[in-house]
């Protein structure tokens, strides 16, 4: 009988204890699973947000969602919130918001409702996301997405969380532990490759040579393993992406009871954005930016008048807008920072992390070469940021700003080219399902729609109005949509009430 495979995670964080975790329990017990983690490497846990896939995640590992939300700091999140994204505020003050909810619009059996919104009178028609969902809504209200007894990870409304990163680390290491995950401390001291250029062992102080049939690369942005040792290539996108460094810090509210809002605020600004998150007990905030078009002390203005004062430290965060287009080479993978990030906006890097994790556990081979499912994972991975990529660049080209770091995002030239040519058929149709490959998206055509026409894109049905003749039908569906929505806010339990419950004991459980 062969001996059992083993995988080396190198690095901790999110990345590593969820890539731990996950293997471990998908494999139950036929592969071992050792993590290796410096003791001198800290997380930063100013707050961070997740997409609703991180529920199904959480769910496999076997967390129980009321202790994740206790232990992890957590709270509900049901969208992102862009504030001045399309124009800067007004000499009137006059300012745009739109939200892009978690929850899919409304169709129906006959079709969507999409073409009818569209075919509206641009000014007097309520925003999209206003019309075609409830949730719109109950976020604005801060209503909660569900209530406590309602069922681990169920609910009426689509969510995912806002979280510390550092406390949901820990919820994950002890969850790696309980399935059987090995836990090593020690300092990585070198990496010896083999004749074929494969990572033979990686040398540590504590503990010497480590052995495994894979190596799990989740050392962050030094990529110790996929970087360093094995030289593959990192693709910059900061033509297209221009943003490259955040200042981060977390600040307590001024009273227990402050409001808690249930989506991620967006605020933008002169050379990019804010990110404002509501934790239980803190806001994480931070100022993102573009290095070429504001200096740290410009930044760090920004940040203090987002926030009123100046009784805080905050932390700079330097980064490069871009990924390695073979994140599996040899026997290692690379799964967070190490294989890329493109910016903090849409929650990707969890996403990237969770896409990443599931395709090693389905292919990686129970025998035979350990690099067998390489070439696939970086096709799919590859395609996976690239689409992401195109996501991201759709919230910036389309503002109307006009400071220079808004023109040079309008720019054409800096639009990727499948993105100019989906831009181009949007003037004509609503995007759909057939614009984009399943395995190759973190985001469905629903997620384009809300930012597309949250920043007032035009897509124009008029002359083919004959072929949408429902709208009366159409009609009362709106008027049912707006219905729920007000019995839904007046339903649903506020979100720091909420939270609060569950925090002094009620449990989500059914």
């Amino acid at each position: 009988m062969p001996d059992k495979r083993g995988i080396i995670v190198v690095g901790g964080g999110t990345a590593g204890w969820l890539t731990a975790a996950y293997l471990a329990r998908f494999f139950e017990g036929r592969i071992a699973i050792t993590l290796l983690e410096s003791p001198e490497i800290g997380i930063i846990g100013v707050g961070e947000g997740a997409f609703p896939t991180i529920r199904s995640t959480l769910q496999f590992l076997g967390i129980d969602e009321t202790h994740f939300i206790r232990a992890a700091s957590a709270t509900f999140k049901q969208g992102i919130r862009f504030d001045d994204w399309l124009h800067a505020p007004g000499p009137d003050g006059a300012r745009h918001h739109y939200l892009h909810p978690f929850e899919a619009p409304f169709y129906t059996e006959g079709g969507s409702l999409v073409p009818y919104w569209l075919l509206q009178g641009e000014a007097t028609r309520p925003p999209f996301a206003e019309a075609v969902t409830i949730q719109n809504r109950v976020a604005e209200a801060r209503r909660a997405p569900k209530k406590a007894g309602e069922g681990d990870y169920a609910g009426p409304l689509n969510y995912a969380y806002h979280f510390d990163a550092r406390r949901l680390a820990e919820v994950l290491e002890a969850r790696a532990a309980e399935l059987g995950v090995r836990h090593l401390r020690g300092l990585l001291t070198g990496v010896e490759l083999a004749e074929d250029g494969s990572i033979a062992c990686v040398r540590t102080d504590a503990h010497g040579a480590l052995e495994a049939d894979l190596y799990v690369d989740c050392s962050g942005f030094r990529a110790e393993l996929i970087g360093k040792a094995l030289g593959s290539p990192f693709k910059s996108v900061k033509h297209q992406l221009f943003t490259d460094r955040a200042l981060a810090c977390k600040i307590p509210y001024d009273r227990p009871d402050a409001p808690l809002e249930s989506f991620t605020v967006a605020t933008a600004h002169a050379a990019g954005w804010t990110w404002d998150i509501g934790l239980e007990g803190a806001r994480g905030i931070g100022c993102v930016y573009s290095s070429a078009h504001m200096s740290d002390e410009e930044a760090a203005e920004v940040l203090r008048g987002y926030i009123g004062h100046d009784d805080y430290k905050a932390r700079i965060i330097p980064f490069e807008p871009g990924y390695r287009e073979a994140q599996w080479v040899k026997n290692c993978v690379a799964v967070g920072l190490s294989g890329g990030f493109l910016e903090p906006l849409e929650s990707t890097g969890v996403v990237l992390i969770e896409a990443a994790v599931a395709m090693i556990a389905e292919l990686y081979p129970h025998n035979g070469p350990a690099d067998a499912p390489a070439a696939r994972f970086n096709r799919l991975i590859a395609g996976r940021y690239a689409n992401i990529v195109n996501f991201l660049k759709l919230h910036y080209c389309l503002s109307r700003r006009q400071e220079p770091f808004w023109r040079d995002n309008a720019d054409p030239a800096s639009i990727p080219e499948a993105l100019r040519e989906l831009l181009d058929q949007w003037r004509w149709r609503p995007p759909s399902r057939f614009d984009f490959l399943l395995d190759l998206e973190s985001f469905a055509f629903f997620n384009y729609q809300y930012v597309l026409y949250g920043m007032e894109f035009r897509t124009d049905l008029a002359s083919g109005r004959g072929d949408f003749p429902n709208v009366a039908a159409a009609e009362k569906l709106f008027a049912r949509i707006r219905a729920f929505s007000e019995q839904a806010t007046k339903d649903l339990p506020g979100h720091r009430a909420l939270i609060r419950e569950i925090n002094a004991g009620a449990s989500l459980g059914a």
